[in-house]
């Protein structure tokens, strides 16, 4: 018997999604949470308890690009430069991802979100990998939407690391360097399948797109936001999305408008 999918709870204001036809929702929306320590600060917290504040957001984002529908949301969780951070807040970050994810699996796979891994593993915790590959496997067959959760993640890192499998696989003889196309890097991506993005949201006003999905958000439209991450919610995503189905989204390409009569 298939199992029961149980749709996201209500926004607390009543808030429904706009009408936007299916053909104008973009399919991958990647998201930078930016702004939790600057949120805490701004209120006397330590930086932490931004990032205690923002968990509720990726949720509530989560549970509107489902309702919206939203295919896929890719979220940058830790990337490869927040090492450089002070070691408390490093530790606080690693042990946090690891905790949100052991705290919030059943809910999303209730949900029937799949939860997928984009990152490096060196250097990450043992215990936050066995988190995040306990979520993929929980979530493999689920199919209402994908969250990447990217940790420990960079675009130059990712790309790096492709042309670092390309060239085993030409000095080994498998690949002709003559053949390799931008289809031959997807492939060696940490997530192949995953669509390019469509919809690139920042939050906390910061106008940049600071090392993610660097070869997946070639062609996104970008939406800045001027709230913190932790005061984000489900109603951003959508004020968003509508932004994006007013894009003209052309490819390069161009086509002269008519003259006018």
């Amino acid at each position: 018997m298939p199992r029961e999918i149980v749709p996201p709870y209500p926004h607390p204001s009543g808030a429904r999604p706009p009408q936007i036809p299916r053909q104008f929702v973009p399919r991958h929306v990647a998201v930078v949470m930016d702004g939790n320590g600057r949120w805490a600060n701004a209120r006397g917290l330590p930086r932490v308890e931004g990032h205690r504040a923002g968990e509720a957001s990726l949720l509530d984002v989560v549970a509107g690009a489902i309702e919206i529908g939203v295919q896929h949301v890719s979220a940058y969780a830790f990337s490869t430069e927040n090492w450089s951070r002070s070691p408390e807040e490093v530790r606080f970050l690693m042990g946090f991802n690891r905790d949100v994810l052991r705290r919030r699996r059943d809910l999303m796979h209730s949900w029937g979100v799949r939860v997928r891994w984009a990152g490096r593993r060196p250097r990450l915790w043992r215990s936050v990998i066995s988190e995040l590959e306990e979520a993929e496997r929980l979530t493999v067959d689920n199919t209402t939407c994908t969250l990447t959760m990217c940790v420990n993640y960079g675009g130059r890192a990712e790309i790096a690391d492709a042309a670092r499998q390309i060239a085993r696989e030409v000095a080994a003889g498998r690949l002709n360097p003559e053949r390799v196309t931008e289809k031959t890097v997807q492939r060696f991506l940490d997530e192949p399948d995953l669509p390019d993005v469509d919809l690139f949201l920042r939050s906390s006003g910061e106008q940049r797109i600071s090392n993610f999905m660097l070869w997946q958000a070639a062609y996104a439209e970008m939406v800045f936001l001027d709230e913190a991450w932790p005061d984000v919610d489900r109603r951003h995503l959508w004020r968003a999305v509508e932004t994006y189905a007013r894009r003209d989204r052309r490819y390069g390409g161009a086509v002269d408008a008519p003259a006018a009569t």
